[in-house]
């Protein structure tokens, strides 16, 4: 089974007065580009089947506004994770999940895409080293298991910022 693995940064934040890090709400920019983002997917990619957001307000109201319906897991530890520990997360999806859809925080979106990637003189991998703003969505296919998936063990086949 071909598996697709979905890797969305968060939308747009607002930074209101003595709000933690972890509480900062979408902008409106950011519920509307989300909400795009959401389009693209439903449009373009297969049914999501699972997905892993980061327990942060911003990336639960990314979720909301892209109106993905798929069985989520909420994650703390995608915030502020290292590549090694969302791949770690991304193994432990269960086998009959084709499509993935891990929402999460800069920088461990991009790094993982690029970590996950096989393919890095393709042009979604130029577009995404060169910035993966928020919303922004890197889809990478993979031939094997997702207890498999490793480092350049991917194809990046779309880098897609909602605008």
């Amino acid at each position: 089974m071909v598996r697709t693995l979905i890797l969305m940064r968060h939308g747009k934040s607002a930074y209101p007065d003595g709000v933690d890090d972890h509480e900062r709400p979408l902008a409106p920019r950011g519920r509307r580009e989300a909400g795009l983002a959401g389009q693209w997917l439903r449009e373009t990619q297969p049914p999501i089947d699972a997905v892993r957001c980061s327990t942060a307000t911003r990336t639960r109201q990314t979720l909301t506004a892209t109106e993905i319906t798929a069985p989520v897991v909420f994650e703390s530890a995608i915030y502020e994770a290292a590549p090694e520990t969302l791949i770690e997360l991304i193994q432990l999806s269960d086998d009959d999940v084709a499509t993935l859809l891990v929402i999460g925080h800069a920088p461990g979106m991009p790094w993982t895409a690029w970590e996950l990637a096989s393919n890095h003189d393709c042009a979604p991998a130029v577009e995404l080293s060169r910035k993966f703003p928020t919303s922004a969505l890197a889809v990478l296919r993979f031939d094997r298991p997702w207890a498999d998936v490793d480092p350049g063990t991917g194809e990046l086949i779309h880098f897609h910022i909602p605008r």
